[in-house]
């Protein structure tokens, strides 16, 4: 396992993290099963975890601070979202910051997030939604500073909406955000335009979610692949995009080299990019949790394979199956 910093935190992070949203949000998840993967993780060198509130009203958080405690001899991050008050994804201009994330309402699910993880200061905290819109709001910053004086929270970070990475920007010059969550994959290679840049600049930590697109860089969904309705991932390949998906999963298929999964392409396409801190993969099952962290060892892809891999980058807009 190969380490970076978190940005300005200075946290040594594993580049493959933990993302626990699988072991709540999705369907056919075993808590025995998340707990045998998380632990095998921490064994093989994994010391970054992303979870949230919302990925099953604090159940996420829980597993994870069993685990930390299983292991409280070893260095393990964590890293948690609250949820907005709202209940609404993804932010929208038209909601108002107090209605989202008033100072009561974030103070109440931090507490709430750090008995889950057993720590008295979170590690990473982020608002699991944004608008730029909320910037000059004078209560974010005083919630933040908050936060942080108050030593609720170590570092604080903002979870950007899908395929909005530039809904973020004007919040990251104010200097309240220490790191950043956003979407970044072969697919969705926006970040790159502007974001990446400013994170470079100012020293800002970057998370890379949704790696394998939801699943599908997986490689093993096809056109008749369902999902149970009460699977987010139903709506996400539902009608309006599994198709459009499938036809471009393919196409890399065929250029991935000899010997190499689209897995493993897709994730050393996302630490090729010298921005990117570390990206958060879902492995309930321990089989991939060794396929994910020998991507880490093997380390960025060749110049001519990135090249390629360029061409497939699909800009897209937010939509209600989105979400």
């Amino acid at each position: 396992m190969k380490y970076r910093k978190l940005g300005r935190t200075g946290f040594e992070v594993s580049d493959i993290a933990y993302g626990l949203w699988g072991m709540s949000g999705w369907s056919g998840s075993d808590d025995q099963q998340s707990l045998d993967s998380l632990q095998l993780s921490v064994d093989s060198g994994c010391n970054f975890f992303d979870t949230a509130w919302a990925y099953g009203e604090g159940k996420s958080d829980g597993l994870l601070g069993e685990t930390m405690a299983r292991n409280s001899a070893k260095r393990l991050y964590a890293a948690s979202k609250i949820p907005p008050a709202n209940d609404k994804w993804p932010a929208l201009p038209s909601y108002k910051y107090h209605d989202v994330f008033s100072q009561d309402h974030v103070l109440r699910y931090a507490d709430s997030i750090r008995k889950k993880l057993c720590v008295d200061s979170i590690d990473l905290l982020q608002f699991h939604v944004w608008d730029d819109s909320w910037t000059d709001n004078p209560e974010f910053r005083s919630t933040v500073e908050k936060l942080k004086d108050g030593g609720w929270i170590r570092y604080f970070g903002l979870s950007l909406n899908r395929w909005e990475p530039e809904n973020g920007i004007k919040a990251l010059h104010t200097g309240l955000v220490d790191v950043v969550q956003v979407i970044y994959n072969i697919f969705d290679q926006t970040p790159e335009d502007k974001l990446f840049p400013l994170c470079q600049e100012l020293n800002i930590g970057v998370i890379a979610r949704v790696p394998l697109d939801e699943g599908s860089l997986g490689g093993k969904m096809t056109l008749e692949t369902r999902f149970p309705k009460d699977d987010w991932r139903a709506l996400y390949f539902g009608p309006e995009n599994l198709a459009n998906t499938i036809q471009r999963v393919d196409k890399l298929k065929e250029i991935a080299p000899t010997g190499m999964t689209l897995p493993e392409m897709s994730l050393r396409f996302i630490l090729s990019h010298p921005a990117v801190s570390t990206t958060i993969v879902g492995m309930r099952d321990p089989k991939h949790v060794r396929q994910n962290i020998a991507a880490s060892d093997a380390g960025p892809l060749d110049s001519g394979l990135l090249t390629e891999l360029k061409k497939h980058r699909w800009d897209r807009k937010p939509q209600r199956w989105s979400d």
